[in-house]
């Protein structure tokens, strides 16, 4: 038997706090139990709030709302505090046998006259069978309307098309003159204020401009996570000055619900006196908001994929803009030009090769134009160092591994030649290759397949392999350190990459680009390089070839304290050979003079060579500043013109 505000119900509580369908008494076996139905204020037994289902027993007391109900065996037992429960509210009294069960009606509160109806579920998703069987007219073709309309806003593609649909399918169910739909921003945290809403869809004969709906009635089914239904607002209408003005009769306000969040609300209107909203509209407009919230939220997250997607495609596609750009290979020489035909012969065609050079002289970068240029271009390009790892980590790396194949495989791994697949993959310091994984590889090379370390499963890959090395391959074959046939597999193609020294004539044009890189990466204006500055970088013998160049201008940008990178502020990882660039102002024949002249012409040719910058000066001499100032006054040395620095 069932206890609350609706008619149909055993027991009727005609209390406005109480649900529809509030609660509900059953005899199971030899006990009777007492269970509440979700209902929007709970039900109490003995003063506490009941969650499950709980035994009756005589004496027992259940409060609904304002209403006290004493259950009891015996109609003739007296009621404790004659008839009335705590706190003043009316008191009935419950009789159960073994068969029947009756209740005499305390006294009715009178209700408020706004709100009628209040649905926190619908009977359409959770009692369907029922509702289909039931002879109410217009079941069925509720539910048939009901699911065309889910079927039209699943196939919608955006927020302001499914509203629509939804919107029009409401109107047009439940016969209504007015409607929005309207939700919350995303950046909204209040959700139970109404006017944060914003309308998304609105429906109105005529294109009447729209009109908020009662705060009271939008805050009520906001905050209580329920739709409201209220009715003839023209007559009982205090404090709902906005519906009086529209000479509403009937109002239905149902919040869009999807996992414990509110996102917005539906408004329906009904103007006519004969067309009065009941409770099946309310049902049915709530059935339609519980849909449209989970299509929203599907579209919401269909929205935000599409968007890290687009994110992510950004992000590639600058990343592969940079690769390429970090793949331009810089400097007009005769060797940089017969470098850039040697790597447009070998991108043409889809075999292994060998990049060949110094430590530093950008072999990685060789390997990188070769891709760019191949028809393998927008496939990956994937590098290894194959002397960074021992040689447990080298097959793994280059093969993957399964779960458990050893310590610390807690998952299954792709190596690198599965991930280069259709793409590129670069070998840097293959010559430090264990020899025992360079029969592996060997076998890869030759188009076999490979298994993961620990796995079983044949894994076959169209990968292209491209090496580099400085070390002396014909040597280590001789010493038996390389496979030879390893070694002939890997140099079908050859590059030879020539060291900065051979192409000095490119390091202006080098200093410079990687001085406006490092400058766009940091946010700085480019300093110029002074000619001082450009003689020493161009007289400099570059043993760490082109990487030495850039980490010396990098450096130098630390120590630039202007707008000119000056001699002073170079700091090279090799020494100079001093001699060699002060030939110029050495004279080479011996002619007998003191040490002091000696020192003293020495101080001046170094003076003029760093253009009277006595900073640098000091740093080639290895004295220091004031031990240069002091020698500078003995000698009576001065600057032209007072341009010392």
């Amino acid at each position: 038997m069932t206890l609350g505000r609706d008619p149909a119900n055993g027991i009727v509580v005609a209390d406005e706090e109480c649900s529809r369908r509030h609660a509900e008494i059953e005899f199971d076996e030899s006990c009777w139990f007492l269970e509440d139905l979700q209902s929007r204020n709970g039900t109490k037994l003995n003063g506490t709030k009941i969650s499950g289902r709980e035994p009756l027993r005589t004496g027992d007391l259940i409060s609904i709302g304002n209403v006290e109900l004493l259950f009891t065996f015996d109609i003739a037992q007296p009621l404790d505090g004659g008839g009335t429960g705590a706190g003043g509210a009316s008191t009935s009294s419950l009789t159960a046998g073994a068969e029947s069960l009756t209740a005499l009606d305390g006294e009715r509160s009178s209700p408020e006259p706004e709100i009628l109806e209040r649905r926190n579920q619908t009977r359409y998703f959770t009692e369907s069978s029922i509702l289909i069987d039931d002879e109410e007219s217009g079941a069925r073709e509720a539910i048939a309307r009901l699911f065309r309309l889910v079927v039209s806003m699943v196939a919608a593609s955006d927020i302001s098309e499914i509203s629509e649909l939804a919107l029009d399918g409401l109107l047009e169910a439940i016969g209504v003159d007015l409607g929005a739909v309207l939700l919350f921003p995303a950046d909204v945290e209040d959700r139970s204020d109404p006017n944060s809403l914003r309308i998304i869809a609105y429906r109105a004969p005529e294109q009447t401009p729209y009109h908020k709906v009662s705060t009271r009635l939008s805050r009520a089914a906001l905050q209580e996570k329920q739709a409201v239904l209220g009715i003839d607002m023209q007559q009982e209408g205090k404090g709902f000055e906005t519906l009086n003005d529209m000479q509403a009769q009937s109002v239905i306000c149902a919040p869009l619900r999807h996992n414990g969040q509110i996102t917005g609300l539906v408004h329906l209107y009904s103007l006519q006196a004969n067309m009065m909203l009941g409770a099946n509209a309310l049902e049915f407009a709530l059935a339609v908001a519980d849909q449209l919230a989970i299509r929203l939220d599907e579209l919401a997250v269909r929205d935000s994929l599409s968007d890290e997607l687009d994110k992510a495609f950004r992000q590639n596609r600058s990343l592969r803009q940079l690769l390429e750009v970090e793949s331009d290979l810089i400097g007009s020489s005769v060797p940089m030009r017969r470098l850039r035909d040697s790597i447009a012969r070998v991108a043409r065609y889809d075999t292994t090769a060998l990049v060949r050079g110094e430590s530093g002289v950008g072999k990685e970068l060789v390997a990188r134009a070769i891709h760019f240029n191949s028809n393998r271009r927008d496939c990956p390009f994937v590098c290894l160092n194959c002397a960074a790892l021992t040689e447990t980590l080298l097959e793994s790396e280059l093969f993957g591994h399964e779960p458990g194949s050893f310590t610390g495989a807690t998952g299954r791994k792709i190596g690198k030649f599965e991930q280069a697949d259709t793409g590129t993959l670069f070998l840097d310091e293959v010559g430090e290759m264990p020899m025992a994984m360079q029969a592996k590889f060997l076998r890869v090379l030759e188009g076999h397949s490979f298994e993961r370390v620990g796995g079983h499963e044949p894994v076959q890959v169209d990968t292209r392999v491209v090496s580099a090395t400085n070390r002396d391959l014909e040597r280590a074959v001789e010493a038996g350190e390389f496979r030879k046939d390893l070694y002939y597999r890997l140099q079908i193609l050859e590059v030879r990459v020539p060291s900065l020294r051979e192409h000095d004539e490119d390091i202006p044009e080098l200093a410079a680009h990687f001085l406006e890189r490092t400058c766009r990466r940091v946010g700085r204006e480019v300093p110029r390089i002074s000619d001082a500055a450009m003689e020493l970088l161009v007289r400099n013998e570059w043993p760490g070839n082109v990487r030495e160049l850039r980490n010396v201008m990098d450096r130098a940008l630390v120590y630039c304290e202007g707008n000119e990178i000056d001699a002073g502020d170079l700091h090279f990882t090799s020494r100079l050979d001093l001699a060699a660039w002060l030939d110029a102002t050495h004279e080479q024949n011996f002619r007998p003079r003191s040490l002091e002249s000696l020192e003293r012409e020495h101080i001046e040719a170094t003076l003029q060579w760093t253009e009277w910058n006595k900073r640098e000066a000091a740093r080639i001499l290895e004295i220091n500043r004031s031990t240069l100032d002091r020698k500078l006054d003995r000698y009576g040395i001065s600057p032209p013109e007072s341009s010392s620095r």
